[in-house]
């Protein structure tokens, strides 16, 4: 008998269920053991009835609960909280999920200041309201899944490899554990750490690092960080690569800008981030802002409204 599983998308883009599609012909041999009983982005499913008759949310029962997206709304709780009731294993998918994401760099301003700037500009009048009719209530901040309900298992990533997520629902649908890694971004990482001297200071990504000559393989190319060019691959769990690890923002050629969340679990990527700056000779107090380095995992009250007066 076919696995039922259950897919939602809360405050997401749903990139992590294009990585879904990404396991190619995996996804086949996939489908044939489960069978998806829900999924606004996969399948024609209403919450209240396809008739919409219903007075109460409908989500089917389901052994895996596959939830991308962080909870920002009262419609969001609303659609987690039956998820989590009606799925015997529950599956954050993403950053925005495990970590609040991208959405939740909106931590650092009230719900007030956000909807002042979204609804005025420059050129325009402040409106009497903002639009509400028919719209849940924000919450108060952006917060990841399990801030709000128990999580079973953590699939990181901006958006997740689908090596990944084939992985989890095999290891699920085996009743196998599921090893995940465990190292930072820098202990997968094959280019060279020379080590000499400190990084002094940092430059915009805008001047190219050196590359090494056209052709060579990424092992040849100088650490970025070493370059002088900022990367979260320090502070920042690996797996991005895959089955290969090699990170896949390195493979680019480009700094690794910590999509997969901190390495240790309730780690704090911001604080990590100015530690190892520091420890290498950099001046913090000259970094143009720091709230970016929890660009990915601003949730879990890192990030929060500055205080005024």
């Amino acid at each position: 008998m076919a696995v039922k599983v259950a897919q939602e998308w809360l405050n997401s883009c749903s990139g992590c269920e294009i990585s879904l599609v990404d396991m190619g012909e995996r996804l086949l041999d996939v489908l044939g053991l489960i069978e998806f009983v829900h999924g606004p982005v996969l399948m024609d499913h209403k919450y209240f009835g396809q008739l919409g008759g219903g007075n109460h949310l409908q989500i089917p029962e389901a052994v895996v609960g596959l939830v991308s997206g962080g909870v920002r709304n009262e419609e969001h709780l609303e659609v987690l909280t039956e998820m989590r009731k009606k799925c015997q294993v529950l599956i954050a998918l993403g950053a925005c999920a495990t970590h609040g994401g991208i959405p939740a760099l909106a931590n650092s301003y009230r719900n007030d200041e956000i909807l002042d700037r979204y609804y005025s500009t420059e050129t325009t009048d402040k409106p009497e309201k903002v639009p509400s009719d028919g719209l849940p209530n924000l919450e108060q901040c952006c917060t990841a899944l399990d801030e709000n309900v128990k999580v079973d298992i953590y699939l990181p990533g901006c958006p997740p490899n689908p090596d990944q997520v084939f992985a989890a629902l095999i290891a699920l649908l085996d009743g196998t554990p599921l090893d995940l890694p465990a190292k930072s971004v820098c202990d997968t990482c094959p280019t060279v750490r020379e080590g000499k001297g400190k990084v002094g200071q940092l430059r915009r990504f805008l001047q190219p690092p050196r590359y090494g000559a056209p052709g060579e393989p990424l092992g040849k190319m100088r650490c970025l960080m070493e370059q002088g060019i900022l990367c979260m691959g320090a502070v920042t769990r690996g797996g991005c690569g895959g089955e290969g690890l090699t990170p896949r923002c390195l493979v680019a050629r480009v700094p690794c800008r910590g999509c997969y969340g901190p390495v240790k679990e309730n780690g704090n990527q911001r604080f990590d981030m100015l530690n190892a700056l520091a420890s290498n000779g950099i001046d913090i107090s000259t970094l143009p802002e720091s709230v970016s380095f929890l660009r990915f995992s601003g949730a879990h009250g890192l990030l929060r409204p500055s205080r005024k007066g």
